[in-house]
């Protein structure tokens, strides 16, 4: 290949992985001229600088300033919005509080099912700022909902706006639409705004109990400018623990529904860095983007017809937007891809374009690269958590350099698979290309037997069979140019791909990168594969590849934009007298060290460091003085027997600033029965022994805690009593250096508190 086809060659394979990114997301303008009747950003960002200031998480008074603020502007475009207030429980989470939903309805003009609009206004507790999550949805439907009302437009359907409460508690809000609202009875379609990062594209992912052929033709129908989705994300989203509001809606209401969320920029997630100056306006004209044209189309077709008999496969695809088949296809298009590649394959060796020999050859490079790439991945970025040790206090895995690691890996990746098919130089391409398609058409068996959302990998692999084509029957010296303009779908789709899986999951799954990389240049080695032994390709990842490491090495440091998180939290045991201070922190700083300067060990305590997302404990522990902190006042008000069931009734009456209780069971009794604020937690449930029984987070309403356990009369009550402030830093009984600039809370657990432990037994 001359130099200038090479370097055609490769302006193609760099412009297919920039149109693949470009593609997922708009571009945000100034909007100059904008008209009254269309959602406008800024006016949307104007909102997000009254919500999006401070720390508004459940129960505290910024969070009833955000509260008024949207309740008044509700008022303001013409709406007449009501709070529903509610004590309800999430039983998966354990967790529970007294809600406040803030919810308007726009009348439509038929009977038919309503089309809720939703996003939650709580942020997380107790440091996230909450601009992005899920301050952007909040804003993005005020601001969109006025501008739908200055059309004038009177919709079919009627439109409910929901500003859920305490969804970061546990999907509290919605548990409370779903179960005690009125108009959760007649809901057909839920569009759900949310955020896990504060920037990057907004993916659209489905919920439904069903089938989703309906639903996907209908989002295609509402016709979004930039549809960022493929079917492997929602396989993959439903095997993991994050489920959002409308995950309620779906298990609790049997109501279909779409997600919109961004997840790039994950560093800032639930953390102070969430803000309004922080949050990508991309990513907001992406929302804005999804909310209009579904809003119009949803808001006028019956929503009693969604439900459907066939799944259908989706991703995105050059000039198409998304490429969709139903499942009922794989397993054809399996078959007709094997024949096809058989009968090539022999058509090859007939024509002497292929050789056994070379064939089983190629088997070689293709493994090893896909084996060396995972475990060099792997155990790199073990060595580099080792070399930056700070990286693991960072619980989600995504560090701030993260984008430069992944460069970095990338290029390296290619490098080692460039480098490795160098030393079969002598084999033919086509040989080399043999086993990879037979490899991508085993996964695709495995993929119609175990995730059929990820079914698109077909379409690389019948590229990856029209290049043998191409090959074999085409002119001796293979026309690159062309097997490069093969190679752009396969790029445009698992470019994002490879990016996406190391944000959204953390840097510890760059070996899932690496493993796309491998498979896909198994498919387009025929462009980069040469006799020659030096090859310039390899020169170039070489290169990039240091250039990335030297820049991610250079920008592992903290700063004002980069905040390192720490962690302090004082626990006592009121029974024992004991106190410890402990730190969830792996690496040490100034701020924890001024508490753990000498004498502190290894480990954590039972009980005392309280749920978290990443089940993440005390790193360190220092026993501390015992400090006279004022607990609850626990009253008995009734004890009862009927039968063989014993029922007591417990009334916790905080003393201070409590966020939230943790019950635990410390005996192996069991607990017929837990309702708490009267509402029944836990019923007729026989499995309740030595675990959690109730986080509950104290609201804008809860001024107390009350319970009542049923359990067997020959059984004794042991129950572990949490009570968890987050005023360690401000409380006059600890004298604290307060973090400097380039530190913030840690995010996922619970920090600057002070926990207070008692044991409470009842014979």
């Amino acid at each position: 290949m001359n130099t200038t086809n090479k370097t055609l060659t490769l302006f193609i394979l760099i412009a297919a992985i920039y149109w693949g990114f470009h593609d997922m997301k708009p571009s945000f303008n100034n909007e100059n001229n904008i008209a009254q009747d269309e959602l406008s950003i800024n006016n949307a960002l104007n909102h997000l600088k009254h919500i999006g200031v401070k720390p508004h998480h459940v129960g505290t008074e910024e969070h009833k300033k955000v509260q008024t603020y949207l309740f008044n502007e509700l008022k303001k475009i013409g709406l007449q919005p009501e709070i529903q207030t509610a004590t309800v429980f999430n039983k998966k989470w354990k967790a529970g509080t007294t809600v406040e939903n803030i919810i308007a309805k726009i009348k439509g003009t038929s009977n038919g099912k309503s089309l809720v609009v939703a996003s939650h206004y709580d942020s997380n507790p107790h440091s996230s700022i909450g601009a992005a999550d899920a301050g952007s949805g909040i804003v993005t439907i005020l601001e969109g909902i006025r501008a739908y009302l200055a059309q004038n437009k009177t919709p079919k359907n009627d439109i409910i706006i929901l500003f859920s409460d305490a969804e970061e508690l546990g999907l509290l809000g919605a548990e409370a639409f779903v179960q005690y609202h009125p108009e959760a009875k007649n809901v057909g379609l839920v569009l759900n705004f949310e955020a896990r990062g504060s920037g990057g594209p907004s993916y659209m992912l489905m919920e439904t109990n069903g089938k989703n052929s309906v639903l996907l033709n209908e989002f295609l129908k509402a016709n979004p400018n930039f549809p960022a989705a493929n079917s492997l994300m929602y396989s993959v989203y439903k095997m993991l623990p994050n489920d959002t509001d409308l995950t309620v809606f779906r298990e609790g209401g049997n109501i279909n529904g779409f997600n919109f969320a961004f997840i790039g920029d994950h560093f800032d997630y639930h953390t102070v860095q969430d803000t309004y100056s922080r949050l990508d306006r991309s990513s907001l004209a992406h929302q804005k983007d999804y909310f209009v044209s579904n809003l119009n189309h949803f808001s006028e077709i019956d929503l009693s017809k969604l439900n459907s008999n066939e799944d259908h496969v989706f991703v995105n695809f050059p000039f198409i937007g998304l490429l969709t088949f139903p499942f009922n296809w794989i397993l054809p298009l399996i078959i007709f891809a094997l024949i096809l590649t058989l009968v090539i394959i022999i058509l090859g060796i007939k024509r002497k374009r292929l050789t056994t020999k070379g064939i089983f050859t190629g088997i070689i490079p293709f493994i090893s690269s896909v084996l060396l790439v995972t475990l060099l991945n792997l155990i790199l970025w073990k060595i580099i958590l080792f070399i930056h040790p700070s990286y693991q206090d960072i619980l989600h895995g995504f560090t701030y350099n993260g984008y430069q690691y992944i460069s970095a890996f990338c290029l390296l990746d290619v490098w080692l698979i460039f480098k490795f098919y160098q030393k079969f130089n002598k084999v033919k391409s086509a040989d080399l290309l043999v086993f990879p398609i037979l490899f991508w058409i085993i996964i695709n068996i495995l993929i119609y037997a175990y995730l059929k959302g990820a079914a698109f990998f077909l379409l690389p692999t019948f590229l990856g069979i029209i290049s043998l084509a191409i090959l074999i029957f085409g002119n001796k010296k293979p026309k690159n140019l062309w097997l490069s303009i093969l190679a752009i779908p396969t790029l445009y789709i698992f470019a994002p791909l490879i990016k996406m899986f190391p944000v959204g999951l953390g840097l510890k799954n760059l070996f899932i990168s690496g493993i796309f990389i491998a498979l896909v240049a198994g498919l387009i080695v025929p462009i980069f594969h040469t006799k020659n032994r030096k090859n310039s390709w390899t020169i170039l990842a070489g290169i990039g590849a240091i250039i990335f490491f030297l820049l991610a090495t250079f920008n592992s440091g903290f700063s004002i934009e980069k905040r390192k998180p720490n962690s302090l939290v004082y626990t006592q045991n009121v029974d024992t007298k004991k106190a410890y201070w402990g730190t969830y922190n792996k690496t040490l700083d100034n701020y924890t060290r001024q508490i753990f300067d000498k004498s502190f060990s290894e480990g954590s305590i039972k009980n005392a460091e309280t749920a978290n997302k990443y089940n993440r404990k005390f790193n360190y522990l220092k026993e501390t003085d015992y400090k006279e902190i004022k607990t609850s006042l626990v009253t008995t008000n009734k004890d009862t027997v009927i039968g063989n069931i014993r029922s007591v009734w417990l009334t916790l009456t905080p003393q201070r600033d409590i966020t939230k209780f943790e019950i635990f069971n410390n005996s192996n009794i069991k607990i017929n029965s837990l309702a708490a604020n009267g509402v029944n937690l836990y019923n007729k449930v026989t499995d309740l022994k030595r675990r959690t029984l109730l986080t509950y987070h104290l609201g804008n309403q809860d001024k107390k805690l009350e319970l009542q356990l049923d359990f067997e009369k020959s059984q004794e009550l042991n129950l572990i009593i949490n009570e968890i402030s987050n005023d360690l830093l401000s409380h006059p009984e600890f004298d604290l250096k307060p973090r400097e600039d380039h530190m913030m809370p840690m995010p996922f657990v619970t920090n600057d508190a002070i926990i207070s432990s008692k044991q409470l037994i009842i014979k």
